[in-house]
């Protein structure tokens, strides 16, 4: 999945959108025929985005397909100082910091959801976070403050985040209530797996 798709999540941008541009020389450069603004929710993965863009694209372009055969279409500049620049995805970007607002870490869940998954330090193996929730409560960063039927919520900097859907190396994905019934992973503490 290509990185536009994560990057505003990860940067907490409020919403994304689709564009149909004129092609020039430079990467994104043309000037717009055509945009659309789309909200990004709190708990959207970077699969749900994708999808609800498709979605938005196919339609704007039908849309507004006879007015571009015909020329129809006003050109607005684009503004190159508001430009930004998404950078490839690592995999090394993947890893939890436990230390970071549970906000943020919630971010880095959604955005890094299907590729290449969040991810953390369980009992030394690496344990893939698939969708969570921030949740109130403290703790020493990385522990594992309450485990149960709703979740397992990990202590960050600031607040906890609830694990809802884990994945253990070979297994598949499952709810964290399933999760904590197997590891009673209460008091634990979740580690990076390259510290």
């Amino acid at each position: 999945m290509p990185h536009r798709y994560n990057a505003p999540i990860l940067a907490g941008d409020p919403e994304t959108g689709v564009t149909l541009m004129r092609m020039e020389a430079g990467l994104d450069t043309g000037p717009m025929l055509a945009k659309v603004r789309c909200s990004i929710e709190p708990n959207d993965t970077a699969a749900d985005l994708h999808d609800r863009l498709a979605a938005m694209g196919g339609e704007l372009l039908g849309a507004h397909l006879e007015a571009l055969l015909n020329d129809g279409l006003c050109a607005e500049g684009q503004d190159d100082s508001l430009a930004t620049y998404a950078a490839k995805l690592d995999k090394a970007e993947a890893e939890i910091d436990w230390t970071r607002p549970a906000a943020e870490v919630l971010r880095q869940v959604n955005a890094f959801n299907p590729w290449p998954v969040a991810q953390s330090g369980f009992r030394g193996q690496a344990l893939r976070i698939w969708r969570a929730a921030v949740v109130a409560g403290q703790g020493a960063p990385g522990t594992v403050a309450a485990a149960g039927r709703d979740g397992v919520d990990v202590a960050c900097g600031t607040g906890c985040l609830r694990l809802l859907e884990v994945q253990l190396p070979g297994g598949r994905r499952i709810s964290a209530a399933d999760f904590s019934n197997s590891q009673n992973p209460q008091g634990e503490r979740l580690a990076p797996l390259n510290p």
